[in-house]
């Protein structure tokens, strides 16, 4: 299928590893005018670098870190000096912290909040005026399938994430009339660095190896498997396509079936 990618501006905001990486580097296959967006200036290089080093178009490269204050406005300015509208948004930055709920401060809280929900809300309120001049605009934010099925020692991910469907369901309903699109993603466990550093830390700590730490994760998944960035990426650029027309609203887990609830 042609998801007529060719042409279309996108904005990837947590692309200098895993899911953002994956979904740029596809979206520029496709023929899209990618722009990448991270805080550290060394590692968007190297996701650039390896995004160019692939049939495509080479990204611009966008430095900002949109948890603190005033970055969306800060990245909307960047990506306005090259485009006069944007036609997706592709909102990636977030992760999770392994903890229990008693040794978690107000300050462990409020900083999570920052990197979950507030470096979102900033990306799409700043990006709004550039996707209401976009072609179809589309946004699509990277949630967790923790948000319908809530993993032990992961509360402040569980809470956070779950407030991205909320997010994502409003600004649906609100935007609609803008002609703009918003949905989301809820990946399952997947083979990210996040993902892989963890399964090293802990195979380190067992004296076990990674592949034993990640078999036993991958038990409780129904196709017995974790998943990849890039089959995570694809459902990314479906939803973020001219060929989702008719879908907005929706949280798309693409999880291995590993959360079993109905909705």
């Amino acid at each position: 299928m042609d998801l007529e990618l060719a042409h279309r501006r996108f904005l990837v905001v947590g692309a200098n590893y895993g899911i953002g990486l994956a979904t740029a580097r596809l979206a520029a296959q496709d023929g899209a005018h990618v722009a990448v967006a991270s805080r550290s200036p060394e590692n968007l290089a190297k996701a650039a670098a390896k995004i160019a080093a692939e049939p495509g178009r080479a990204p611009l490269q966008l430095v900002c870190d949109v948890t603190k204050d005033g970055a969306g406005e800060a990245l909307a300015d960047q990506v306005a000096d090259h485009w006069s509208g944007l036609d997706a948004l592709v909102c990636a930055v977030g992760g999770s912290v392994r903890s229990a709920f008693a040794d978690l401060s107000d300050d462990d809280w409020l900083r999570n909040y920052q990197f979950n929900i507030m470096s979102t809300v900033r990306t799409i309120r700043a990006l709004l005026p550039l996707l209401r001049t976009g072609d179809r605009p589309a946004i699509v934010m990277l949630g967790a399938a923790a948000s319908k099925m809530p993993y032990a020692h992961q509360i402040m991910s569980n809470v956070h994430k779950a407030g991205l469907l909320g997010l994502n369901k409003t600004l649906a309903l609100e935007l609609a009339e803008d002609g703009i699109r918003v949905n989301l993603i809820a990946p399952g466990r997947t083979l990210t660095p996040l993902w892989l550093n963890r399964a090293d830390k802990m195979a380190a700590e067992q004296n076990r190896s990674r592949d034993d730490v990640l078999a036993e994760f991958a038990v409780e998944i129904p196709m017995q498997r974790f998943g990849t960035s890039d089959e995570i990426a694809r459902n990314v650029l479906w939803l973020a396509s001219p060929c989702a027309s008719y879908v907005t609203g929706q949280a798309l887990n693409v999880d291995g079936g590993i959360a079993r609830g109905l909705l």
